[in-house]
């Protein structure tokens, strides 16, 4: 069949500057941009429909239906119809009282809003309130918690431990030493289930312990390697006598920079005396309360994850020589972790959070 006749039509100066607008703007709809390039098209001496498709990449027909809808219904014939399906019964305004309610105020027993008893104020159903916390990433049974380092010279020791991280010192080691102190030898009550297609690793709920250990580790910031020792009791004389095979492990012709917490094992006279006979050795201190700036407390979380949480042990020896494997493993295809963040801006984060706690109501 022959193709129809394109329908003419009009477009006033209003509309034509609302279709430019359409059509340029970066934020409009791509649909409602395509189909106002079509009506400005076809104001054109010879626009057929078919060489507006192929100018504009789409269907002759498409280009047929929304001339015919700006002929006869304008601007407002651009727009998609209302889509089929029972109106909104959320309304803005019981939208707002969902977030009102939930942040700023209490329920009338216990110390956080649930779906239901939200759901029973509102006169909602639970399932609406629910879509609005999920909506709004609320979650009022759940809470973090957090703690400010109250050292006066935080600044200080943030900008020193950072610095060494993004520009160590030449011919010198970084090293971040630590403890993890009480790792617990825990055997299951129950023989572990194997995971198997459809099914989990199920284990029993309660275990036996049969002792602790004392973790110590030095990491490596270039290269991702750890020397470790484990110790049954965590005193400076435990921590003395690992410094030992660290010195013994790094080249004497480089300085070492240690970056330790606060803890008092580390500051005692027999330590001191160990670092004086040691001049190569200089020595950085986090803030207190602030681990999270000692890069091996990194590598303590990814031997919880992957090795002690599910591991099983009947003795401490059993448990030590399992962190013994797992440090000769990871030591093969070391990769350090790499710190990104300036302490420039750990410090503005820290006083935009000390910003809002001091400003909150709570």
């Amino acid at each position: 069949m022959p193709a129809p006749h394109a329908l003419p039509i009009t477009v006033s100066e209003a509309d034509r500057l609302t279709l430019l607008g359409w059509a340029r703007r970066p934020t409009t709809a791509q649909a409602l941009a395509r189909r106002a390039r079509i009506v400005l098209a076809a104001v054109e001496a010879d626009a057929s429909n078919g060489a507006i498709a192929g100018r504009l990449g789409t269907h002759r027909h498409t280009v047929a239906k929304w001339r015919r809808r700006y002929a006869t219904r304008g601007l407002a014939g651009l727009t998609d119809e209302p889509r089929p399906g029972a109106p909104r019964t959320l309304t803005d305004d019981r939208v707002d009282a969902v977030l009102a309610t939930t942040l700023e105020q209490g329920p009338p027993s216990g110390t956080h809003w649930s779906t239901r008893q939200l759901a029973q104020r509102l006169g909602l159903s639970q399932t609406a309130v629910s879509r609005v916390w999920r909506a709004f990433g609320l979650a009022p049974h759940r809470s973090e918690t957090f703690k400010l380092s109250r050292d006066p010279q935080f600044v200080e020791k943030v900008r020193d431990v950072v610095g060494l991280y993004l520009a160590p010192p030449d011919r010198a080691l970084v090293l971040c030493v630590d403890e993890k102190t009480q790792v617990q030898a825990r055997e299951p009550t129950a023989p572990v289930l194997p995971a198997r297609p459809g099914q989990l690793e199920r284990r029993a709920h309660d275990y036996v312990r049969h002792g602790t250990t004392d973790l110590f580790a030095a990491l490596d910031v270039a290269t991702g390697r750890v020397i470790a020792a484990t110790h049954r009791r965590h005193r400076s004389v435990e921590f003395r006598r690992f410094l030992d095979p660290v010195d013994a492990a790094v080249p004497p012709a480089l300085d070492v920079h240690l970056v330790l917490d606060n803890a008092a094992t580390h500051k005692t006279e027999i330590i001191r005396r160990w670092l004086l006979k040691r001049p190569r050795y200089h020595v950085h201190f986090t803030p207190t309360s602030a681990s999270w700036l000692n890069l091996v407390e990194s590598w303590f979380s990814v031997l919880q994850r992957r090795e002690l949480a599910r591991g099983a042990y009947r003795s401490t020896h059993a448990l030590e020589r399992a962190i013994r494997r797992y440090v000769t493993a990871v030591n093969a295809d070391a990769r350090p972790f790499v710190w990104t963040k300036p302490a420039d801006e750990i410090l503005a984060s820290i006083a935009r959070f000390c910003t809002r706690t001091s400003n909150s109501d709570h």
